[in-house]
């Protein structure tokens, strides 16, 4: 069976780390898949769903705040700003987050870090939708 071995690294932890048939990324421009013997590559990625298939066939989730990714001699390296398994995703922590990123953004009060508030709202609403999706 043709592999490649796949390791996901966050600032905190190794998220992943062996063998998989394939792993979907969302690219900045658009997510890409790698398979065996794919073409070295290396890319930025946005937040998204990471889609990793097992070579028994089973699909993991994850919900990502972006990174990079590195693809060399059917190995991937994918250093992470964050990663979370979608069915780990807790969602009134997410929902919490997503307001008050919301609420930051709309009263704008002085002192308030804007980009921090704005990645935070992507993020947490980035895993809302994920969650969504995969629920049902």
């Amino acid at each position: 069976m043709s592999v490649i071995n796949l390791e996901i690294i966050t600032p905190s932890k190794k998220a992943f780390n062996g063998e998989v048939k394939s792993i979907t990324v969302p690219g900045t421009k658009g997510s890409f898949q790698v398979l065996y013997n794919h073409a070295p590559l290396m890319s930025t990625f946005e937040f998204g769903e990471i889609k990793i298939t097992l070579p028994d066939e089973k699909v993991i989730h994850l919900a990502t705040g972006g990174g990079t990714v590195e693809v060399n001699n059917n190995k991937v390296l994918i250093l992470a700003d964050s990663v979370e398994l979608v069915g780990d995703i807790d969602l009134e922590r997410a929902k919490l987050a997503e307001q008050r990123a919301a609420e930051r953004l709309k009263n704008r009060d002085n002192g308030i870090d804007i980009t921090r508030a704005e990645l935070s709202l992507a993020r947490a609403t980035n895993r809302l939708k994920l969650a969504d999706k995969y629920s049902r």
